[in-house]
């Protein structure tokens, strides 16, 4: 559906956000949405983080009581 998105879809969907928001605003929305993704990134990998520090540590206390 979104893969036949060719220049001037691209271009009349940039004038439609313009004309919604406004050129004042979209720097504004486009810092919000940078700032959203980086967090979302920096929440993925402190999860993967802890996740790696578990499971190690559940290794050496599963060995330890055999």
């Amino acid at each position: 559906m979104f893969g036949s998105l060719g220049l001037p879809e691209l271009l009349i969907l940039l004038a439609i956000v313009v004309l919604i928001f406004g050129v004042n605003k979209l720097p504004r929305l486009g810092k919000g949405l940078g700032e959203g993704i980086r967090n979302f990134k920096d929440s993925l990998r402190s999860d993967s983080k802890t996740e790696g520090n578990d499971t190690a540590e559940e290794s050496p206390r599963e060995n330890s009581d055999s």
